[in-house]
């Protein structure tokens, strides 16, 4: 807790700051006061690992001990003298009491036991023992590097299944995450084992600049935390000093010998969180790289190289120009020889990612400093290398990030600079903006064969987001912007035009399914109108599910995926046949038998009783009081019936009971007064908090209707409080759709009757606003 770790502070003496210099201090702290509680015996040490081990100690993190003995007797009592003070000071503590045998046996069976022996150092003791564990725990590792790395890559590999990519994420552990600090002290154990020069210069600062990160989290939260949250940035971002970037600057490609673009901080000024999550994405993205560079080294040692019969390795054609040589793509003697064509690093690129086989440094180094620019327009060659790449599937994001490294995009593709790292403000998103445009892409070339131009998808999944981190709504502004790519690509000016129509309208079907009335006849025709035509269309459609796969979980859902899926089918037969498909006819079991109905069959909730105003915001109070989020609510009358039906999720948890939440329905529609008076205090005792609410009318959405829209914080109840008001105010709702965005909603309230008065439109706002 914190508290404790003020006083840890206060007694033992531990300096707070940031930097190496401040845990270099607090290392000589805690080494101070813990040799203090060993007693001096020969044949015991004290040997710290982990971050007191290498002397990084963070503000708040754990200390890592070993007991090493000689076989003394009387070990475990003098272990728990000298641990119990350590809890008592409020620290956590993994520690552990082994002889130097029982330590390298561990090590033997145990990889992360093994690097964790890499960092050992003497903190008080017999130094001559503990010199003798460092040194055979070294020894250890030289000889057996090469075969533990094995398992040791499979559970790097989970881990970062388990944290994903530092550099990528909005949110991202620096820690755990790959490119994140237990990355760097696998480098380090490789650079032990003499296997590669893992640990760079460039490894080097962007591990500093990482260790800064973590101090100035810890110090900003108060307490040991290693994942960047969005609310943290700001503040860590003030105690490192670190200010924005300029808008729209670009960083230079270097000459001559490229150096990777990560390897050095951008030039900053005045800002906020933003440059943050930049610097950590780019020192991310060095330390990845350098481990990937390392696995592949280590493989190859172990494996051996696959050598011909005159000896000389196997050098194996994948593709013109491009070669396979030890794992990796090179390019051919030729290529080198002769003088290059502005699509060759494309070329390589789409063999990367075609194949899965990566490209190797020197390629990426010689391709950044003599291939040529691309004309405008590409030559096909380039195009069809662009197309190929983006539809590689999974080989595309790891030669993208590759290209990238060496400021290969920059020269394909200039608004790459602007694009690269940014943040997204949505807690939808998962990615930042560049990582998501490459997710995209990835996750449209499951949908090519659905589409009669995949070209054309992949592209669009590509640019759809183009417009993001410029003034005005981005699917707007980045329409101009992709056709220009498009056109510049070498793409026919109808094709250029379509790409442009594609990310202008890219958000058009899950909005308008989630927003508005799809049985409405106006709604329909509106979509067709904008759409045009059924390859568009289908495109859009694609182009929807690929980037809600890419955003993250919470962007789709299963209710979602139908009701954009009715929504193509209705607006695919308008485009076909001209007509509008009529509305479903209602439920039979709804129109028949005595009332009232009360149906429950999945997320579906369907209830029918005697014509009467209020039904809905009964039947939403009922819900609420259940813990029943309304997504879509659909009210009519037939035969002088009141339906009401609902699709509804858990707002947490387990879904209701269905007996409780039936009989509740039961009561509450035939007019129980308990039951409306403990769905009123429920729901009005839960209002919700945050910006202004808004109210938006639109007059000519529906066909007999008017769409009033709230736009307000989400809060359990507020359906039954909007629907009440609007019946105490006289208005009768068709149907409503609810959208949740983060913590807020977009709430479409369909209203019989044209409204066209201004005071009664005022008042009617008035009462909804209220009700919020």
């Amino acid at each position: 807790m914190r508290g404790a770790d003020l006083l840890v502070n206060e007694v033992i003496g531990v300096p707070a700051g940031i930097g190496a210099t401040a845990r270099r201090s607090r290392s000589e702290a805690y080494d101070a006061w813990l040799a203090r509680l060993l007693p001096a015996r020969p044949g015991v040490a004290l040997v710290a690992v982990g971050g007191l081990g290498r002397r990084q100690c963070a503000p708040y993190g754990d200390l890592d001990l070993v007991l090493v003995h000689a076989g003394v007797p009387g070990i475990d009592e003098m272990a728990a003298a000298l641990w119990y003070p350590i809890w008592d000071a409020g620290l956590r503590l993994d520690h552990s009491v082994r002889t130097v045998a029982e330590a390298l046996s561990v090590a033997q069976d145990d990889v992360k036991v093994a690097l964790g022996l890499l960092d050992a150092r003497l903190v008080a003791g017999d130094a001559e023992l503990a010199d003798t564990l460092v040194r055979s725990a070294t020894d250890h590792w030289r000889r057996t590097a090469v075969r533990q790395l094995g398992p040791l890559r499979e559970s790097t590999g989970a881990r970062w299944q388990a944290h994903g990519e530092l550099a990528f994420l909005l949110e991202g552990d620096v820690k755990e995450a790959a490119g994140g600090l237990r990355d760097v002290g696998i480098l380090r154990a490789i650079a032990t084992a003499g296997i590669t020069d893992a640990l760079r210069p460039a490894v080097h600062a962007a591990h500093l600049r990482l260790l800064d990160t973590r101090d100035a989290l810890h110090q900003q939260v108060g307490r040991r935390v290693d994942r960047l949250l969005a609310q943290e940035r700001d503040g860590v971002a003030a105690l490192l000093g670190l200010r924005q970037a300029p808008p729209g600057r670009a960083e230079a490609v270097p000459s001559g010998t490229p150096q990777p673009r990560p390897e050095s901080a951008p030039p900053l000024s005045d800002g906020d969180g933003d440059a943050l999550l930049r610097r950590v994405a780019g020192d991310a993205r060095t330390v990845s790289h350098a481990l990937d560079d390392a696995f592949r080294a280590a493989d190859r040692l172990r494996s051996g190289r696959r050598r011909g019969a005159d000896g000389r390795p196997v050098r194996r054609p994948v593709a013109r120009d491009v070669v396979e040589h030890d794992g990796e793509l090179v390019l051919a003697r030729t290529a080198i020889g002769a003088r290059p064509d502005a699509s060759l690093s494309l070329r390589v690129a789409a063999a990367a990612a075609a194949t899965g086989l990566p490209i190797a440094r020197a390629t990426c180094e010689w391709l950044a400093a003599y291939c040529p620019p691309l004309p405008t327009p590409w030559p096909a060659e380039a195009r069809a290398a662009l197309t190929t790449l983006l539809g590689a599937g999974a080989g595309l994001i790891p030669a993208w990030e590759t290209c990238d490294r060496y400021g290969l995009i920059d020269g394909w593709l200039p608004e790459w600079t602007r694009l690269r790292s940014l943040p997204q403000h949505n807690p939808v998103h998962r990615f930042t903006l560049d990582r998501h445009l490459v997710q995209t892409a990835f996750e449209a070339s499951r949908h090519t064969r659905d589409v009669d131009r995949p070209d054309l998808l992949l592209l669009a999944a590509f640019l759809h987001d183009i417009g993001k981190g410029l003034p005005g709504d981005h699917s707007k502004v980045g329409a101009p912007i992709a056709e220009a790519i498009a056109a510049r690509i070498g793409l026919p000016a109808a094709e250029a035009e379509q790409i442009a129509t594609l990310v202008r309208l890219h958000l058009v079907l899950p909005e308008v399914a989630t927003r508005r009335d799809l049985a409405d006849p106006v709604t329909i025709g509106r979509v067709a109108e904008a759409v045009g035509d059924v390859t568009t269309l289908d495109l859009l459609y694609a182009l929807v599910r690929a980037d809600a796969a890419a955003t993250g979980p919470a962007a789709w859902s299963d209710w979602k995926g139908r009701l954009v899926a009715e929504l193509v089918t209705r607006v695919r037969t308008t485009l076909d046949t001209g007509d509008v498909p009529a509305p479903p006819a209602p439920d039979p079991a709804l129109v028949a038998g005595p009332l009232p109905v009360v149906h429950l069959t999945g997320d579906r909730v369907a209830v029918a009783a005697a014509d009467r105003r209020g039904l809905l915001a009964t039947v939403a109070g009922c819900l609420a009081l259940h813990r029943l989020e309304v997504l879509a609510a659909d009210a009519s009358t037939v035969d002088g019936r009141a339906l009401v039906e609902c699709r509804v999720q858990p707002r947490y948890g387990l879904p209701p009971d269905p007996v409780a939440l039936s009989a509740d329905l039961r009561r509450a529609v035939g007019g129980d007064v308990s039951v409306t008076q403990r769905l009123r205090g429920r729901a009005l005792a839960a209002r919700g908090a945050g910006a202004q609410p808004r109210v938006v009318w639109h007059r000519d959405a529906a066909t007999d209707a008017v769409l009033l829209e709230l736009r307000a914080a989400d809060a359990a109840g507020l359906l039954y409080r909007v629907t009440s008001a609007l019946d105490a105010a006289g208005a009768q709702v068709r149907a409503a759709r609810i959208a949740t965005l983060g913590g807020d909603v977009v709430d479409a309230f369909y209203l019989v009757g044209a409204w066209p008065s201004d005071p009664e439109r005022a008042r009617l706002e008035a009462a909804v606003l209220g009700a919020v």
